[in-house]
């Protein structure tokens, strides 16, 4: 890392230094946590695009599956759904997983011709008939008990700790499905693929209400660090906060966010390590080598499928765990709140901002464009009141102007973005 990249995030640091000076602490630790996160996303998506060129838009997609993990892990079993049809929802599932395997052991084995390209239809049809006859009524009855608090067959009850490599293996196994179906053909087809299962698993999880209660939503998740609430009980706590001149309320909700800080930062850091050493090493060169020119690649004896799938999978996984961390400190899962604009957009924005193919880079633009994600909106309103303040109440111009507040965020992350390709088209921290 050089003096000008150790400068930029001295900048980042300051700006969220300065919003705990003159916001509130609570808000800085609020935005140090979520750009944490968003820097260990911004990571996946730079090995997938700055390592080998592989254009995902459905970053979305893995973020959720990280999300649903946390509830698949975490959250306590329901024992009347198990009993009402959680037996049929899963020999459903285990029907449909196999049926779908014996489909593609007859696509290789049948020889082409008419009968495999009629009889594999009918096969899959009589399959789909069995495994909804099978897994409808299961579903049905898991969601009919309780379904205003439950509706659902719940999850393990472990810690969620364990929900976070559990996220980055659900997306690392919907990447491999992905990418062999797609990094065999044209990169907009990639894209095309990657846009469609992240609408895909987007649509399950608000739907299935048997998996993750749809779009009731599963709130309370459990807590990797300690609660609020037992820490005001705290006699301890209270007068450690009161000593300096805290009151308790305040001094225990920053405690738990740094608390979570912790968490993140060492999970970035760990993530980080490990893909400077790859980066650097003749793994990393190779990818490189791929990712410029993949006929040269080739003609060196390089399998460039392959090595795209399995760097796909690993960017994935790593979003993966950037869901399933979010969730965690959410504390809920909310579908609905998936949204191509936060989930695909804004990191793509912090790795071409950052810098696409270097890892400090995609750390930086995580940090920096979050921050304005969350400030601009707050600071426009705060100067578009400053600019109408001499105007006549009722004027069109003022009111079009204040309402044009909501819009700032998208603005501004266009500005930026014109910017940075327009002055360093490489990023902030370009690719050594």
């Amino acid at each position: 890392m050089t003096r000008r990249d150790a400068l930029l995030f001295a900048l980042v640091a300051l700006l969220i230094i300065g919003t705990g000076f003159l916001q509130s602490w609570n808000a800085a630790l609020t935005i140090l946590n979520m750009g944490l996160i968003s820097a260990i996303m911004a990571l996946g998506v730079n090995m997938q695009w700055g390592y080998a060129g592989l254009f995902n838009v459905g970053v979305m997609g893995f973020v959720a599956l990280g999300g649903l993990a946390t509830v698949l892990v975490a959250t306590p079993p329901v024992p009347e759904a198990w009993s009402a049809g959680g037996a049929r929802v899963m020999a459903g599932l285990a029907i449909g997983a196999a049926w779908i395997a014996a489909a593609v052991v007859l696509w290789k084995r049948l020889p082409k011709g008419r009968l495999r390209n009629l009889g594999l239809p009918v096969f899959l049809a009589l399959g789909f008939v069995i495994y909804r006859s099978v897994f409808t009524p299961g579903v049905q009855a898991v969601e009919a008990v309780n379904p205003a608090v439950t509706g659902y067959l719940g999850g393990l009850n472990l810690p969620i700790l364990l929900a976070w490599p559990v996220g980055g293996l659900l997306a690392a196994g919907a990447a491999w499905v992905i990418g062999k179906t797609a990094l065999g053909l044209r990169s907009d087809y990639l894209a095309i693929a990657t846009l469609g299962i992240a609408e895909i698993i987007i649509t399950i999880l608000k739907n299935e209400d048997w998996l993750a209660r749809g779009v009731k939503n599963v709130i309370g998740l459990p807590r990797p660090v300690p609660y609020e609430v037992d820490l005001q009980n705290s006699a301890d706590f209270v007068d450690r906060a009161t000593e300096i001149g805290l009151d308790p309320v305040t001094a225990s909700t920053l405690f738990v966010k740094l608390c979570y800080a912790g968490l993140f930062a060492a999970v970035l850091l760990g993530l980080i390590w490990l893909s400077q050493k790859a980066l650097n090493s003749p793994w990393g060169r190779m990818m490189r080598a791929i990712r410029d020119n993949e006929t040269a690649a080739r003609a060196m004896g390089k399998d460039v499928t392959k090595r795209h799938l399995q760097i796909f999978i690993l960017g994935s996984a790593v979003c993966g765990i950037a869901g399933a961390m979010m969730t965690t400190l959410d504390g809920q899962l909310t579908p609905g709140t998936y949204q191509p604009l936060r989930f695909t957009f804004l990191i793509w924005v912090m790795v071409i901002v950052g810098g696409s193919g270097n890892n400090w880079g995609a750390v930086l633009g995580g940090f920096l464009i979050w921050f304005l994600w969350v400030q601009v909106e707050p600071l426009g309103a705060g100067l578009m009141q400053l600019i109408t303040a001499g105007m006549a109440d009722g004027s069109a111009l003022k009111a079009h102007l204040l309402d044009s507040v909501a819009h700032m965020r998208l603005l501004t992350m266009g500005v930026i973005l014109l910017l940075v390709l327009r002055f360093s088209p490489r990023g902030l921290i370009p690719e050594r």
